[in-house]
């Protein structure tokens, strides 16, 4: 039913009107899933199920949130916000960057290069525009597999990172080595290859590991368990990363 709904609303209302009022619209979609077996990590809405999308993702029908933006808004939560910090986010989901936006005492800095995200700025992930030892926290979550300078992009992750703070890092994974070829240009091989039109690499869990360790990062990787309550996935991978 979420995407014939999705469709119609599409014919109906322009994107940005949609944007708009999106929270509205998903609110009223969402009576239609209150129930008790499940609940939101991030608008906290319980539910009877979460909407399973074709590739197998659960989405919240209230917020919109993915499997993988609930999981880490618990991380935020459980280990990171706090009040006074600057925190930067790249290319945020709308769930997360609505709830980020609505904690009273941090700082929030949103941006998005490509134009598809709703976000306060457009920096260029390989330059910056911020001071050096500028930001507490980082999110960067499937980012770098979109760039091919990926090692010009994590310097500049360390340089405006403060001493002690901490980036947050997820992109696709495969077994094996780190698979890049940069002759592989066009949208439609870029797919077959790595698995979205717009990607130029898979990173291996061992590979993305030693290109921050060869950055000056301390790095940690976590694997998650699943949670079906909170609709979270089951050996979901994420990157904990400090400067020294």
């Amino acid at each position: 039913m979420y995407p014939l709904v999705k469709r119609i609303i599409s014919k109906l209302i322009s994107n940005e009107q949609l944007v708009k009022h999106e929270v509205f619209l998903r609110g009223m979609f969402a009576l239609l899933y209150s129930g008790s077996r499940h609940q939101c990590t991030i608008c906290n809405k319980k539910l009877r199920t979460f909407l399973q999308l074709s590739n197998h993702d659960l989405l919240c029908p209230k917020c919109g949130s993915l499997a993988r933006d609930r999981r880490l808004w618990t991380i935020l939560n459980e280990n990171y916000i706090k009040r006074g910090i600057s925190v930067l986010d790249f290319s945020p989901s709308r769930p997360l960057a609505r709830k980020m936006k609505s904690i009273a005492g941090i700082k929030y800095i949103s941006t998005d290069l490509s134009g598809n995200f709703i976000a306060d700025f457009q920096y260029d992930i390989t330059k910056l525009a911020l001071n050096d030892n500028n930001i507490d926290l980082i999110i960067c979550y499937h980012i770098l597999e979109h760039i091919t300078d990926d090692a010009t992009a994590m310097a500049e992750l360390y340089r405006v990172l403060k001493p002690g703070g901490h980036v947050l890092v997820q992109t696709p994974f495969k077994e094996g080595d780190i698979y890049e070829d940069y002759s592989i240009i066009s949208p439609d091989q870029r797919e077959i290859h790595f698995g979205q039109d717009d990607h130029v690499r898979y990173y291996s869990v061992s590979g993305l590991k030693e290109r921050l360790e060869n950055t000056g990062f301390e790095v940690v990787t976590k694997t998650y368990n699943a949670n079906e309550y909170n609709g979270l996935k089951a050996n979901e991978t994420v990157f904990i990363i400090t400067k020294p």
